[in-house]
């Protein structure tokens, strides 16, 4: 599995798929990326440290993803992100995390030191869909509310159940407010959860133009930043 890659096309950063301890919620409807997590703290950690040493400071931005939020990675993988940071002199930090975790982000803010861009995967703003259907766990009521916390929205697009109504007010919801968005094409897995190849195809004819909209990355394979396999 690639860990470490160099994004260039848009919002130019070093990103990493660090191992963690297992996602607190673990039961969307549409995830099996949580297998890729443990609980042998020491294997983690190791793991971690050989990707992390890869990073240069290229970009002085770094984007840290895990299977899950990053509250989950253990305590000796954050140090190690934090020297590392200022070893390289990192001066914008991404992470992701849960809605649960909301009020614990500050806290991050303060443990690193530096600006932090914290992306949370809503998949959608229907709030039906999002907790009925992809069992997401996250009860926000009105995009409003994800504004208060999060920098960045995380959209999933294609799911079979899906609206091209429920689509378009996420795109308008995302492009008027949020300073970046990852969409991202659902790619089928183990899950029970299925692509809708109509839906998928409107969505690329439609929203093409977002291809050159630098705070929007499209992710049409779910490999496209260059980790994870």
């Amino acid at each position: 599995m690639d860990r470490y890659n160099i994004i260039e096309n848009k919002n130019n950063r070093e990103i990493v798929l660090l191992k963690s301890f297992p996602c607190f919620w673990g039961k969307c409807s549409f995830c099996d990326y949580i297998e890729d997590n443990s609980l042998n703290e020491d294997k983690i950690n190791k793991l971690n440290y050989e990707i992390l040493n890869k990073i240069t400071g290229k970009y002085k931005r770094l984007e840290v993803i895990n299977s899950g939020s990053c509250f989950e990675l253990p305590k000796k993988t954050l140090e190690k992100i934090k020297s590392i940071i200022y070893e390289k002199n990192i001066k914008i930090l991404f992470l992701e995390s849960h809605w649960a975790y909301k009020d614990k982000l500050e806290e991050m803010k303060s443990y690193f030191g530096i600006p932090i861009i914290f992306k949370i995967g809503v998949e959608t703003f229907d709030y039906n869909f999002r907790n009925k259907v992809l069992n997401k766990n996250a009860t926000f009521k009105d995009y409003n509310d994800v504004l208060r916390y999060f920098q960045s929205v995380c959209i999933m697009i294609g799911i079979k159940g899906q609206t091209k109504e429920m689509i378009q007010n996420d795109m308008d919801i995302i492009l008027n407010n949020f300073e970046y968005a990852t969409i991202n094409i659902f790619t089928e897995n183990t899950t029970n959860i299925k692509r809708d190849e109509n839906l998928i195809k409107w969505f690329k004819d439609s929203y093409k133009f977002l291809n050159h909209i630098d705070k929007i990355e499209v992710l049409y394979e779910n490999t496209d930043f260059g980790v994870g396999d």
